[in-house]
């Protein structure tokens, strides 16, 4: 069927396979402007794949058979709808602010920015589509004013921010995650990946 009770119905026949893990696309809710993979709540099931008490029953269903669970995580950016970018796009500095990778301003330019779509002065840089602004974890190696360092407490407020999002489905009994862009965090990280690779550690 194509939702999560369509995959409780296979679970016996993934179990005769010898399967050990199951791995789920993105269920968050979404606009689905690409395929789930622009996330609008993190902690909420999309109605089209059903609901919190159907992924429970998906997680214990499989458990039971002693086949893992894990989520795709999307984590290197967000949709444009999520609450934390409609309020880092406001024209008040906020909390969800620096959640985001901006510029100070309108004027200043950089490859793929989106500008001019919202009140506040500056404009945004996405992953992939404009509707995928991208989550800031800061830059290894800053150059402008308006990119922040990877120990700035804002690009440290992202992190942490996504730390929560795991822990809750891990409360919720996944097993782990298959992570969007894992190698992408940071911004203007060297050939080694060694700033991405310093978030991971922590």
């Amino acid at each position: 069927k194509g939702d999560l009770q369509g995959i409780i119905q296979k679970a016996d026949y993934l179990q005769d396979l010898g399967v050990t893990c199951v791995w789920l696309n993105p269920i968050y809710k979404s606009p689905f402007k690409d395929a789930g993979y622009d996330i609008a709540d993190y902690m909420q099931i999309d109605k089209r794949f059903g609901t919190m008490e159907d992924l429970q029953a998906v997680i214990d269903t499989f458990h039971a058979r002693g086949i893992r669970v894990i989520l795709d995580l999307v984590i290197g950016h967000t949709s444009n709808k999520h609450p934390w970018f409609k309020k880092s796009a406001t024209a008040k500095p906020n909390k969800y602010w620096d959640y985001y990778v901006w510029t100070e301003n309108l004027f200043q330019d950089h490859p793929g920015l989106i500008r001019g779509l919202h009140d506040r002065d500056g404009g945004y840089l996405p992953n992939y589509y404009a509707s995928q602004p991208a989550l800031n974890y800061g830059f290894l190696k800053p150059r402008e004013p308006w990119q922040l360092p990877m120990t700035h407490p804002d690009a440290i407020a992202t992190r942490e921010a996504m730390k929560d999002v795991m822990r809750f489905w891990m409360d919720h009994g996944c097993d782990g995650f298959r992570v969007d862009m894992a190698a992408s965090l940071v911004k203007n990280d060297d050939e080694k990946k060694s700033g991405t690779s310093a978030i991971w550690r922590n």
